[in-house]
This record gives structure tokens, C-alpha cells and sequence, in this order.
């Protein structure tokens, strides 16, 4: 009985080691793909932070500034935009930013017809599954995601807002804080609110054919740039979140290990024991 007892814990201690060998493998890549995420997003920021301050200068240029973009209308139609990831495993990540945005879809429930446009296999399954309005879904991207796939996407988002189609965009995303701090929030981006506060203006240029018509090119790649950086920002924070969960499996591992080693060990003595007692009784029982 306690050698089968025996067999049981050495089985199951070989398979958590196995478990433990994945969980470490997996958060030495997680590693590895957040320091590249973070190198391509620290790249890309400084050519839309231009961008934005070209866009101030130019309402800052005229106070009767007007662009399609800025304009505020009657919210009828409001598109959610909420970026998860790929893949699980990766402790509250996904759920975090998906509950954010059922609290957001909740609160427009009744006032505002809701779309949602999809970026992330977790956040296409949510909202698909469930059957909200579905403007779109991007799946498998945000690993290798360039300028052009972030362009496509504003595409998807910036022309139904000219057509009038949709009123209001937000965009759900998760911040990179720190390795081990990863904040879901919200961004309104559709009808722009340039702010210029703490922007210092230089002399302004002239722009041709207007300001306004140049303001209004620059509109898509701007918004271009926030979901490029909001897709890369998320998946280094996901890249983070599993690194996280998978050393908090690996040390669980351990600490299995060492317990069912200790329990292994306690057995093994334990019937070492009995084998003496049975000896020794036998050899007694023959004197």
C-alpha cells in the first residue's frame, strides 16, 4: 500500500516539474517580447508627439478654428474600440480591460447605440459571443504590428465618423506602468479636444491650401499613431502580466515540489521502518 502510495507522489512530482519547466519557459519569452514592445513604442512616439503639437499650432492659430473632427454633435452612435490579447495565461490582463469596457457599454445602455471594433482574439470572443454590434475584429496582430495594420484600422474608425455613421469613439486599451503594474482605462480620440496646455507654440508657418484643410490630414495619421501605440503599449502589458503570472506558477511549482518531495520522503522512511519491524518481529517470533 505505501509503496503504491510511493509511485503516486514521484508521478505526480515529475509532472509538476514538467509544469514548471513550461511556466519558467514561458515567462523567460514574455521577457523577452516586452523589451521589444517597448523599444517599438519608445520609436514611434516621438513622430506623433509632433504630429499633436503641429495640431495645436494650427487651432491655436485662429480662434474661429473649425474641423470635422473637433466638432461636437449629438451622441446617437458610439463605437467602443477595446484591445486584448491573443492569448490567456496572462492573470487578470484581459479581464481587466474587458470589464472595463461591459461597466462602459452598461452605462450607454439606453442613451447611445453601441459598436464595438475588435483588436485581440480574447476581445473579438467577448464581444462576438455575446452579439454586440461588431464593426470589425483584428486578431493576431498586435505581436507584429506595423504602421500600416495601425493605418488600417484608423481607416475603419476615421470614415464612418466622416459619414456621420458614428458619433463618438473611445478606446480601451492597457497601460504599460511598470513590469509589474498594468492599468486598463479609457481614451475619448473621436471628436478630437486638442489641448495645448504646456505646448510651446512657435512662430507659426503658413499653411497651404489652409489650416484647417492640413489639420484635417493630419487627423487620421494622428489617430494612426494613438492606435499604434495603444496596440504596442497593451501588448508589452500583457507581455508583462503573463511574466508575472508564469514566475508566480514557477515558484508555486517549486514549493509543490518541495512539499510532495518532503511527503515522498516521509513514505519512503516510513516504510523503511516497517520493513525493519516486520524483520525484526519475524526474527523474534523464530527465537
Amino acid at each position: 500500500m505505501a509503496s503504491g502510495n510511493m509511485k503516486d507522489i514521484k508521478r505526480r512530482i515529475k509532472s509538476v516539474e514538467s509544469t514548471m519547466q513550461i511556466t519558467k519557459a514561458m515567462e523567460l519569452v514574455a521577457s523577452s517580447k516586452l523589451r521589444k514592445a517597448k523599444e517599438k513604442a519608445d520609436n514611434a512616439r516621438p513622430f506623433f508627439n509632433a504630429l499633436y503639437e503641429t495640431m495645436c499650432e494650427i487651432q491655436s492659430e485662429s480662434p474661429n478654428f473649425f474641423s470635422q473632427y473637433t466638432k461636437k454633435r449629438e451622441v446617437k452612435t458610439v463605437l467602443l474600440v477595446v484591445i486584448a490579447g491573443d492569448r490567456g495565461l496572462a492573470g487578470g490582463f484581459n479581464s481587466n480591460i474587458l470589464k472595463l469596457a461591459q461597466a462602459r457599454i452598461d452605462e450607454l445602455e439606453g442613451k447611445a447605440q453601441v459598436k464595438i471594433l475588435a483588436i485581440g482574439k480574447k476581445s473579438a470572443e467577448y464581444f462576438v459571443k455575446r452579439g454586440y454590434d461588431m464593426l470589425g475584429s483584428y486578431v493576431n496582430v498586435a505581436e507584429g504590428v506595423k504602421i500600416r495594420h495601425a493605418a488600417e484600422i484608423s481607416d475603419k474608425i476615421v470614415q464612418p465618423f466622416v459619414r456621420g455613421e458614428i458619433d463618438r469613439v473611445e478606446l480601451f486599451h492597457t497601460e504599460h506602468v511598470s513590469p509589474l503594474v498594468q492599468r486598463a482605462q479609457s481614451l475619448a480620440i473621436l471628436p478630437m479636444d486638442i489641448q495645448n496646455d504646456g505646448i510651446k507654440l512657435k512662430e507659426l508657418p503658413v499653411y497651404e491650401p489652409s489650416a484647417a484643410e492640413v489639420f484635417d490630414a493630419i487627423v487620421p495619421k494622428y489617430i494612426t499613431g494613438i492606435l499604434f501605440g495603444a496596440i504596442v503599449d497593451s501588448f508589452a502589458s500583457e507581455q508583462a502580466a503573463r511574466r508575472t503570472a508564469m514566475e508566480s506558477a514557477t515558484d508555486n511549482a517549486g514549493e509543490m515540489i518541495s512539499s510532495l518531495s518532503l511527503i515522498y520522503n516521509r513514505a519512503r522512511q516510513a516504510s523503511i521502518t516497517q520493513e525493519i519491524t516486520e524483520i525484526v518481529g519475524g526474527a523474534s517470533a523464530q527465537d
